[in-house]
């Protein structure tokens, strides 16, 4: 019984800490929390972090292959993609990454929220498509991170 419980609070204060990334300029979040319509033929990206458990966590977010960014607490990333194409968003979890295959339409604007979920070592992660009010709802209380810094892309 002893190692469980030594284990459960190991485990809450691995998840409890703070990690953090690069920030990008004030400016440059509140004109993506304008949230444009994206360039002509492409679908715009948002993908964001605000659970609160597994704060102490950075994971690596990835657009067909490309690094996007290492994602921390209460930060998002905006991205632009071809529009009219199925595109694949993955994020690094505990023993494999974890995917989200989307078809994006050009102009549109999309919501992916990325969530951190307890693990057997470390919190895993996940991904889930929001609705535009939620994701909007959502970001609003963030701040934009600088792309293309991940751990595990070189």
């Amino acid at each position: 019984m002893k190692i469980f419980t030594t284990f459960a609070l190991a485990a809450v204060v691995l998840m409890s800490g703070c990690a953090s990334v690069d920030m990008a300029s004030k400016a440059e979040s509140s004109k993506a929390k304008e949230f444009n319509p994206p360039t002509q033929g492409n679908a715009g990206l948002y993908i964001y972090r605000n659970s609160f458990v597994g704060k102490a966590l950075k994971k690596d977010i990835l657009v067909d292959g490309k690094c996007v960014g290492e994602s921390a607490p209460d930060v998002f990333f905006y991205t632009e993609v071809q529009g009219g194409k199925n595109h694949k968003i993955d994020t690094e979890s505990e023993f494999s990454d974890n995917s989200l295959e989307l078809m994006l339409e050009s102009g549109k604007n999309y919501f992916i929220r990325q969530f951190i979920k307890m693990g057997v070592f470390v919190g895993g992660a996940g991904l889930e498509q929001v609705t535009e009010a939620q994701g909007k709802a959502d970001i609003a209380s963030l701040e934009l991170a600088k792309t293309g810094k991940c751990n595990s892309v070189k």
